[in-house]
């Protein structure tokens, strides 16, 4: 099992960086346009920058695009969202309510420092570049 897991690491962790961009993006869409059962929350400015965040941000990761950069903003974003949102009600994220914040900071932490790696748009550009 960890043979084939090694051998594939590259394309498992691209997989990962597709799904976690999109599932960060739909919390976007949530705030943006009020879709996947949530409300708009354009009018307050910090929820605004959030929607806008997640949204850019989760696509450019699912997409590999600049996705460094993108993902150590989202990285900011969630460690910022945990501090405002979940850190005063208690130490522990479990019982705070906030790992989800916490796991998207260090995933998209790892992302940043990992870049986009295979099947990605900046992959795709080497790839037309040297030939």
């Amino acid at each position: 099992m960890g043979r084939w897991l090694s051998k594939n690491s590259d394309f498992l962790y691209a997989v990962m960086r597709l799904m976690i961009g999109l599932l960060f993006a739909c919390h976007g869409v949530q705030k943006l346009f009020g879709m996947l059962g949530g409300q708009i929350q354009i009018s307050n400015p910090v929820r605004l920058a959030a929607g806008i965040i997640e949204f850019v941000g989760g696509g450019l990761v699912a997409m590999g695009l600049w996705t460094s950069h993108a993902a150590f903003i989202a990285s900011g974003e969630m460690a910022v969202a945990y501090f405002m949102a979940s850190a005063g009600r208690g130490f522990w994220p479990i019982l705070n309510k906030g790992e989800l914040a916490v796991l998207y900071c260090f995933v998209f932490l790892y992302i940043a420092s990992r870049g986009s790696g295979v099947l990605s748009v900046e992959a795709l550009a080497k790839k037309r570049k040297r030939a």
